[in-house]
């Protein structure tokens, strides 16, 4: 009886494990599908916002040209200067330069003191003080981009006599094969030292094979156009020619013929010597029609005039803060025409060979640079030839200078120098002192090499 109530037991609990053993099963099962119906709606649904976003995406590239159409400077479609929806604020920066002068010499004798056989113009310092080291107190510069394909640069200069537009010139940017243009009043590129500003010099005054051949400040701002291209070559070299309407006073003249007759053609390369150093060198030509009453007094020179020149730069420079930079650069000018003097009716021939040197180095040291500075005339030619007569002109000019200058900040220069002239040829020395300030507020560009 005992064995039979078990047997019972026994099956009515494996009847009721097995009920709910299938109960769930069934539950589970009924689970699993409730989960995989919620998962595929979830499915659909991020499907469907995947192919809104893809739809989306092509619309937004479907408007990027004509978004960038709209953008152009050159559309039709948008309101602004020249076409353009957006002005480009440009960098503006003013700089003064003045300075306290002193002579050996009196005012009268300065402004007398040209360099005989070169050049009748005296110099425009006088003792006390002064205003710009080119008789421009200050410079307004001003660039910014025009467009994608052009950059506008002005440099305006002021003086107490009133205010010059030395240079506004447009670069091209966008030129292929390493072509750019450039066209308006701009200084010229035949020389590193001629495309410098006063106040970018290492020295107070330029170089005195410039005075003597196209005066105190270099060539000048000169009207004209100018093309350079620069090759893929292992190393830098720039190629370039300028056509300029020739209005420097001494060496060519605005009245020396109609239209432009001033043209200059350069070669410039540049390679690293060391690991910290560079050496920067190229030969040019500056030539023309000259028309100047600056070269004999009370005479006016007429005829053609050829400036070569070869300079070379080297620059090492292991630190940010200290280097030595060595300079030096060999011009040779061939003048030939008619010399007229209007009060004594004559016109004479008048042939011209002379040439010119200057040598400079400049040491920084931190905030301090100290250089020094040999220049001369008639180093090989000193052929000066009027009506056929070579003339003697006295002793060959030159000039020794050294200076010591203090930059607080790169916004900041102060130099004093001291020159020892002897380009008079009379005999008489001419000791200057010179005490420089140069201080600059606002975005300036960066000075080239």
């Amino acid at each position: 009886m005992k064995q039979l109530l078990c047997l019972l037991s026994m099956a009515v609990f494996c009847s009721f494990s097995v009920s709910a053993f299938g109960q769930d099963t069934a539950e589970r099962h009924n689970s699993l599908e409730t989960a995989i119906k919620s998962q595929s709606k979830t499915i659909e649904e991020q499907q469907k916002t995947i192919e809104g976003l893809k739809d989306e995406i092509e619309k937004q590239k479907n408007q990027e040209p004509q978004q960038k159409e709209a953008e152009s400077p050159l559309s039709s479609k948008v309101s602004g200067f020249f076409g353009g929806n957006v002005l480009t604020n440009p960098n503006i920066s003013l700089l003064l330069d003045t300075f306290v002068y002193r002579s050996n010499l009196s005012d009268s004798e300065l402004a007398n003191r040209g360099i005989p056989g070169f050049t009748t113009l005296g110099k425009d310092a006088r003792n006390g003080f002064n205003m710009g080291a080119a008789e421009d107190g200050a410079e307004l510069f001003i660039f910014a981009p025009v467009d994608p394909y052009f950059n506008l640069y002005a440099n305006i200069p002021f003086s107490d006599e009133g205010v010059v537009l030395e240079e506004i010139f447009a670069v091209t940017t966008a030129l292929p094969e390493g072509f750019q243009a450039k066209v308006g009043k701009f200084k010229s590129n035949f020389s590193r030292l001629d495309a410098q500003h006063p106040h970018q010099w290492d020295f107070f005054d330029i170089a005195l094979p410039y005075r003597a051949f196209v005066g105190g400040e270099g060539l000048g701002g000169e009207k004209g156009v100018q093309l350079t291209w620069l090759p893929a070559l292992p190393f830098y070299t720039q190629f370039g020619a300028e056509v300029l309407q020739g209005e420097n006073d001494l060496l060519f003249g605005a009245d020396a013929r109609s239209g432009p007759h001033a043209f200059s053609i350069f070669v410039k390369s540049s390679f690293e010597t060391t690991e910290n150093s560079t050496l920067y060198f190229g030969p040019s030509v500056l030539f023309g029609k000259t028309k100047t009453g600056s070269i004999v007094a009370d005479s006016e020179f007429r005829g053609n005039s050829a400036l070569y020149g070869m300079e070379a730069v080297w620059k090492w420079k292991p630190a940010r803060k200290r280097g030595l930079t060595l300079q030096g650069e060999y011009l040779y000018l061939a003048q030939q025409g008619d010399l007229e003097d209007p009060v004594a009716a004559t016109v004479d021939s008048l042939r011209r060979r002379q040439d010119g040197l200057y040598v400079q180095g400049v040491c920084q040291l931190d905030r301090w640079r100290l250089a020094a500075r040999y220049d001369m005339l008639e180093l090989f030619a000193d052929t000066f030839k009027q009506a056929d007569a070579k003339l003697d002109l006295g002793e060959a000019p030159w000039r020794a200078s050294a200076s010591i200058e203090f930059n607080p900040s790169e916004f900041t220069r102060i130099r004093l120098q001291y020159n020892h002239d002897r380009s008079g040829r009379d005999g008489r020395s001419n000791d200057e002192g010179i005490l420089q300030f140069i201080f600059g507020i606002g975005a300036h560009a960066s000075h080239t090499f």
